[in-house]
């Protein structure tokens, strides 16, 4: 029993590491030799009720709390494979979750019972030869043209793309459009026109990686998800679970090896007696286990959160930089500690060390989550959550590209503010250049001599003359940075 982990979530997690045992791990050697999982085996976790733990029980879910998946995705990252973690990881979490959210019932019932009884496999297409963390400049396009979207471009590093059935796809429905041109797609992946390249891997050689090409494919426009423009927004949602479920792996993951390092410690001698017993390997080990330890309880943390309905942006980025960070260390000192052994790939731990590295990449780098985390405590940033679309009404969160046509064009109509000065909303930006003759409106990130931190609702009261900038200001529901005196030039754009 524990804070966050009830006699039933343990129940489950005992079943799961039965099955496991008996199932997986030793059959784990030769998936990855082959460089290839048989699908079997996700009809039997189906099967098992392992799979949709938290999805509706309409299409064959279980309802549960987020803290079986918690569970699923710790004991699957424990059987010396990121390449089978990975798997089911971004069918349950990274790409399956969109269809829910935002897809049509005719998309949930034709997709969702498939992946939550094993019978499919699904990818998220997100990254580009030209694109990965900036996925507001993709650059497959899908043009509408009567009752098809015609698709062309190409993806890279997609899991699940060579072996899986359908791709959640990031387009862009309107390429001049910036952040509000970028749609999603389903594609199957037998569609005429998909190609897939196996990529050869560092680590995760278990499962498939590949590179898509989208050579005129014809999409129903059925197949879109959500409102047109809005895929931008929801990628946002969504990858807060992808990077916390990348936290969990990369804890569990390093308990696994400390585990198996510890085990080969003591049974390995040298200078006659185990070398569990020199002070320098003992201490090393003692480090790392209260590092785990620290941090497996600060994601358990970001996991209630979520597991609450919270949209923890900065606690979420924290997660996966430290998660992923600290795994990388795990491993390399791990190895260290089983010496020339280590290096052999006979040893688990060579596997869990090349495995490990991708931990800092995917889902964002290290490098994004941490301006991430600048935005937020330096810039004062603040990200809000997007709505799940049902195609019954429910609002849908403003975007700029809603409304920037009607600012642009208002803006260039009134007096040049004989400035710069830039809005930042979060994800996106608004920047004026009033240093020429007439104020020129654009969705660029550039240095403006003021910065206003806002919101789009605010910038959208703002626009309507429904809040006045000064009220707003003084209320805290704008932050105004550099110069004051160009700041209120604002009352003549929004008079």
């Amino acid at each position: 029993m524990s804070y966050y982990f009830t006699e039933e979530h343990e129940l489950f997690r005992e079943s799961l590491k039965s099955f496991l045992a008996k199932e997986v791990t030793p059959n784990i050697d030769q998936w990855e030799e082959e460089q290839k999982i048989p699908r079997a085996i996700w009809k039997k976790m189906g099967e098992q009720g392992f799979l949709g733990l938290s999805y509706p029980n309409k299409y064959g879910g279980s309802e549960l709390d987020f803290f079986f998946d918690v569970i699923f995705s710790e004991e699957t990252s424990k059987v010396f494979s990121g390449g089978f973690a990975i798997t089911q990881t971004v069918v349950q979490y990274m790409s399956a979750p969109y269809i829910l959210k935002h897809g049509s019932e005719t998309l949930k019932q034709k997709y969702l019972p498939g992946i939550i009884t094993g019978d499919l496999i699904c990818s998220i297409g997100i990254s580009e030869p030209t694109a990965g963390s900036d996925a507001a400049n993709i650059r497959t396009t899908a043009t509408l043209e009567g009752d098809y979207y015609i698709v062309n471009g190409s993806k890279t590093f997609i899991t699940n793309a060579v072996y899986g059935d359908f791709i959640v796809t990031v387009v862009k429905t309107n390429p001049k459009a910036g952040t509000g041109g970028v749609s999603l797609l389903v594609i199957d992946r037998n569609s005429e026109g998909v190609s897939a390249t196996k990529l050869k891997k560092l680590g995760w050689h278990a499962s498939d990686t590949a590179e898509l090409a989208f050579d005129n494919v014809k999409v129903p426009k059925e197949n879109l998800l959500g409102q047109e423009g809005q895929g931008f927004y929801y990628l946002m949602g969504g990858l807060q679970l992808e990077r916390l479920i990348g936290a969990v792996m990369g804890y569990a993951a390093s308990e696994s090896a400390m585990s198996y390092t510890l085990k080969y410690m003591s049974e390995r001698k040298a200078f006659g007696r185990p070398i569990n017993k020199f002070q320098v390997l003992r201490h090393r080990m003692a480090q790392l286990a209260t590092e785990i330890e620290a941090c497996k309880q600060f994601v358990l943390y970001c996991c209630r959160l979520h597991n609450d309905k919270k949209y923890a942006v900065k606690e979420c980025s924290m997660a996966k930089l430290l998660a992923s960070e600290l795994s990388d260390k795990v491993m390399t000192q791990c190895l260290q500690s089983f010496g020339g052994y280590g290096f052999m790939e006979e040893y688990k731990i060579a596997r869990m060390f090349r495995d490990s590295r991708v931990g800092t990449i995917g889902g964002g780098t290290s490098e994004i989550m941490r301006e991430i985390i600048a935005k937020m405590i330096i810039d004062d940033v603040a990200y809000k959550p997007i709505e799940k679309t049902n195609f019954e009404g429910v609002k849908q969160e403003i975007s700029l590209q809603s409304i920037y046509e009607k600012i642009k064009l208002k803006t260039e109509k009134v007096e040049a503010i004989g400035h710069t000065l830039k809005f930042d909303f979060g994800e996106e930006q608004l920047y004026i250049d009033g240093t020429g003759t007439k104020n020129e409106v654009s969705l660029k990130n550039e240095d403006a001599q003021c910065l206003i931190i806002t919101s789009l609702e605010n910038f959208k009261a703002l626009t309507k003359g429904e809040l006045n900038p000064m009220t707003a200001f003084m209320n805290g529901q704008l932050k105004i940075k550099g110069d004051m005196a160009i700041a209120m030039k604002l009352q003549s754009i929004f008079a």
